[in-house]
């Protein structure tokens, strides 16, 4: 293992900390460490904040098990949608896609062309399915299992529609953009459950082994009760689409849907979600309350914000900071950091702090690529639903990201309106993006405009 300090490792496993402050994880039998140390606690010193075995951690083994053949179906097909594709067929063995959906025709040829050219895979055009009710179509072609990465604005549905047809899922974040998606999302989980059906969320971290670990060494005691924290996603602004003749009103929403809040939620709920759902797994809290700000200063298309910064309460009185932005120039972060009563952990350095700057745990990254041959998360989190599947035991993540992603909501809510966003009011509201009028040809435009906070002076 590799030396974290001027601390012996010899010495260090002498120490009396070693059971609180090492973390290991399974690999199908044997227990390799992929934590080092450079403190120590006295022996009893440390209360963990939940004992073991009383809260979830995948099994992230490289590969999944085999067992039974699997068939799905891609319903998005765009950059996300591909991406899981290829993610899942690199997973396990015995398991292939049948059936590919979405608006565009476009999106479907170049999937499957990527498909038929690299893993052999050709899809007939008998099961390529284009439009909006492309889901539909998908999920009634004889899959096991659908892979969900439409814009986020239609996952609830969809989660909902394969859900009814007896079909695991695997949905992209965010799951859902508004209040009556949210409880789409919350309503179809427990569906799900109720029907021993697997279902696992793009939170990719829930499924990256030094986030896991971190989260076990937390859990452990080794920062002592979490006080706050702060999590940030700023960067240079995403992709953007420019509207091409022939386009219609909504083709051309669709195809730049990171830009409009409808279809995306907002980058805060698009994005930003990540990071706030590692201090909701962390925590195992929800937000009570959210009070922030945002506006707009370079997107080039869309109708939402560039920035949001939400101050969270949760629901035992400490508070999160959230800190998200999308311009280009601007120094960039992505990353959490939790502060609790006795250290600190940030994921910038995967480190764990003592109240005087002391690290006495780092992650240790060679020693994963040493013992692991999958380290991308993005696999993993499809090896781990596979192996559920096949093993017959359910899985529910939707739950927990619906949590994060309701505050992602209300974070945002509260920065459009300049109010104070409460979880019990938002989350009974009628909220809801749809367009009245969504369809593939034109729209009515003049609703799509980039929201103002507070009252016009003129209105005081």
């Amino acid at each position: 293992m590799k030396k974290e300090s001027s601390i012996s490792r010899r010495s260090f496993l002498k120490s009396s900390a070693m059971a609180g402050a090492l973390g290991a994880i399974g690999t199908g039998g044997t227990a390799v460490a992929l934590s080092s140390c450079c403190g120590g606690e006295k022996a009893g010193a440390i209360k963990p904040l939940k004992e073991p075995g009383t809260y979830y951690v995948p099994d992230l083994v490289d590969f999944a098990t085999d067992g039974k053949e699997l068939k799905a179906g891609v319903i998005g097909c765009g950059g996300r949608g591909s991406g899981a594709a290829f993610n899942f067929l690199n997973a396990a063995n015995g398991v292939t896609i049948t059936a590919l959906g979405d608006t565009f025709k476009d999106r479907v040829d170049d999937l499957a062309g990527k498909l038929k050219e690299e893993k052999g895979i050709d899809i007939p055009e008998s099961r390529r399915f284009v439009g909006l009710d492309a889901y539909k179509q998908v999920i009634d072609s004889g899959v096991d299992v659908v892979i969900v990465a439409t814009p986020p604005l239609f996952r609830p549905v969809h989660f909902q529609y394969a859900t009814e047809k007896g079909k695991h899922s695997f949905l992209e974040k965010p799951i859902c953009v508004d209040a009556v998606g949210y409880r789409t999302i919350v309503a179809t989980a427990k569906q799900a459950i109720a029907k021993n059906l697997c279902v696992i969320t793009g939170t990719q971290r829930q499924h990256q082994r030094c986030y896991v670990e971190s989260y076990k060494q937390i859990q452990n005691g080794l920062i002592g009760e979490i006080t706050g924290g702060t999590v940030y996603w700023n960067q240079n602004m995403l992709w953007f689409r420019e509207r091409q003749a022939g386009w219609s009103d909504c083709e051309w929403m669709i195809r730049d849907w990171v830009n409009w809040k409808w279809l995306s939620g907002d980058h805060i709920v698009e994005q930003h979600v990540h990071n706030l759902d590692v201090f909701t797994w962390f925590t195992g809290l929800k937000p009570v309350s959210a009070v922030g700000f945002g506006s707009r200063h370079r997107r080039v298309t869309g109708d939402q914000y560039d920035n949001f910064s939400i101050d969270f309460e949760m629901e035992n009185g400490i508070h999160m900071h959230s800190m998200c932005r999308q311009i280009n120039g601007c120094v960039s972060n992505v990353s959490e950091f939790i502060q609790g009563a006795r250290g600190s952990w940030s994921s910038n350095t995967m480190e764990i702090k003592d109240l005087a700057g002391t690290v006495i745990w780092k992650y240790d990254g060679e020693a994963e690529k040493a013992a692991f041959k999958q380290t991308d998360p993005y696999t993993l989190e499809h090896v781990n639903w596979i192996n559920h599947i096949r093993s017959g035991k359910v899985i529910d993540q939707a739950s927990g990201t619906a949590v994060s992603n309701m505050a992602a909501i209300m974070g945002r809510e509260s920065a459009y309106t300049g109010g104070k966003a409460t979880w019990d009011e938002v989350t009974s509201s009628a909220l809801d993006y749809t367009p009245a009028d969504l369809n593939l040809g034109k729209m009515d435009m003049t609703g799509f405009v980039v929201p103002v906070p507070g009252v016009p002076l003129d209105k005081k």
